[in-house]
C-alpha cells in the first residue's frame, strides 16, 4: 500500500528555555546543520551555544506561540488534514527535530499498511541543512526499523509552475490594498561553505553573482540558484518591475560568511534609499514559524521602520491554503496512480 509522509522542521514543545534547549540541542548538533567535526560542534553548541540561546530562543517563541501550540506545528497539521481530504493514501506528518519525530510517523504508516512511502520535505528549496537531512534522516530510520519500506523522495518544488502560481498568486492576496514601493523576497540564509559542498561538480559554484546564470547539474542542489529562481519567476508571473524586487537572506549564525545579502542590512538600506512602503515575503518557507513570524513579521518591522521606512507588511507563507493543498493533492495522486514525479525537471 501506497501513503505519503510530509516532513517539516519541528518545534519545541513549549515556548520555554527547559523545552527549548533539547530542540535547540538536536537541532544544531545535527552535522548537516553545523558540519564541523563533532567534536568542535560539541564545544561550539554545548559548551557556547546552549548556555545562553535557550533562554532567548524561548522568549521569541513567547511572542508567537499560538493557543493551540508551535505555529509551525498547527499550520503543518492543518496542511496534513485537508490533505488527508484529497487523497486516498494515508498521510503521516513527522519533524525532522522535535518529539514529533519522523520514526512515529513511519510506524503510523505501517500501522495502516504502508509499505510504499512518498516522502515530501515541506521545503521549496535543496539544502544540505534542510531538505538533505531530511531525506538522509528517513533513510536512516526506513534502514533500522523500517526495512519493508520502500522511500520515494518527492524533489525540491521550486520552480514548477503550480508552485509558482500557487505561491504567487498568495502574495498577490497578501498585497492586496498595500501601496508598496519595493518587494522583498527573504530567503533562509545557508553558510557559502554549504553551497560548494552540495555541488556535485566540485567546481561550478563559485558564489560570484554569474555561475548560476550557467547551465549547469550544480543547480539541482544549489540553494542559492534555486531561491534566485523561485524570485525570477514569481517576478514574471506578478509582471513586477526590476527595480521593484530584491532577495536577501536572513537568519545566520557568527564567524563564517553566509549567502548575502543580509536581509537585516537590506532592511536599512532599503529605507535610506527611499523605499519606504516594504511588502516582506519569505519563500523558503511553507508554513510560518519563528522565522517569518518574529525574525521578519516584528523584528523586520521595527528595523526598517528605525531606518526610515514609513510602511511595513509581513506577506504570510501559504501555509494551508486551499489552492497550496490542491497543488499537493495533484502532486501525490499522480505519484499513486502513475508511480512517476513530475515535479522539478532535472537541469
Amino acid at each position: 500500500m501506497k501513503g505519503v509522509l510530509l516532513v517539516n522542521l519541528g518545534s519545541p514543545e513549549s515556548p520555554t528555555a527547559k523545552d527549548v534547549k533539547p530542540y535547540l540541542d538536536e537541532f544544531l548538533m545535527d552535522e548537516r546543520v553545523i558540519d564541523a567535526p563533532k567534536w568542535l560542534r560539541t564545544i561550539l553548541v554545548r559548551g557556547i551555544i546552549l548556555q545562553t540561546r535557550p533562554k532567548k530562543s524561548a522568549k521569541a517563541y513567547a511572542k508567537i506561540w499560538w493557543e493551540e501550540g508551535s505555529p509551525l506545528v498547527v499550520i503543518s497539521e492543518r496542511f496534513s488534514n485537508k490533505l488527508k481530504t484529497q487523497t486516498e493514501m494515508p498521510v503521516a506528518l513527522g519533524m525532522r527535530y522535535g518529539t514529533m519525530s519522523i520514526k512515529k510517523a513511519l510506524q503510523q504508516l505501517k500501522d495502516k499498511g504502508v509499505d510504499d512511502v512518498l516522502l515530501v520535505p515541506l521545503y521549496p528549496h535543496y539544502a544540505m541543512s534542510s531538505f538533505e537531512t531530511v531525506v538522509v534522516k528517513v533513510l536512516e530510520e526506513q534502514k533500522d526499523g523500517f526495512p519493508e519500506m520502500k522511500i520515494t523522495t518527492m524533489p525540491a518544488f521550486y520552480k514548477h509552475p503550480e508552485f509558482i502560481k500557487a505561491l504567487s498568486e498568495s502574495i498577490k492576496d497578501g498585497l492586496e490594498g498595500f501601496d508598496y514601493d519595493h518587494i522583498l523576497f527573504s530567503y533562509h540564509g545557508i553558510p557559502e561553505r554549504h553551497i560548494r559542498k552540495s555541488d556535485p561538480t566540485s567546481f561550478h559554484c563559485k558564489i560570484d553573482g554569474t555561475c548560476c546564470n550557467v547551465n549547469s547539474v550544480a543547480h539541482n542542489t544549489c540553494y542559492r540558484h534555486q531561491v534566485y529562481d523561485t524570485t525570477e519567476m514569481v517576478k514574471a508571473y506578478l509582471g513586477l518591475k526590476e527595480e521593484q524586487v530584491s532577495s536577501s537572506f536572513q537568519s545566520r549564525l557568527a564567524g563564517d560568511p553566509w549567502l548575502k545579502p543580509y536581509t537585516d542590512y537590506e532592511f536599512e538600506r532599503l529605507a535610506k534609499e527611499g523605499k519606504k512602503k516594504l511588502a516582506v515575503i519569505t519563500p523558503a518557507f511553507v508554513s510560518d514559524c519563528l522565522e517569518t513570524l518574529e525574525e521578519i513579521a516584528m523584528e523586520g518591522k521595527e528595523q526598517f521602520m528605525e531606518a526610515g521606512g514609513v510602511e511595513y507588511k509581513h506577506i504570510p507563507c501559504m501555509n494551508d491554503n486551499d489552492t497550496w493543498v490542491k497543488v499537493m493533492a495533484k502532486w501525490v495522486n499522480d505519484w499513486h496512480a502513475t508511480d512517476k514525479l513530475d515535479v522539478v525537471p532535472s537541469t
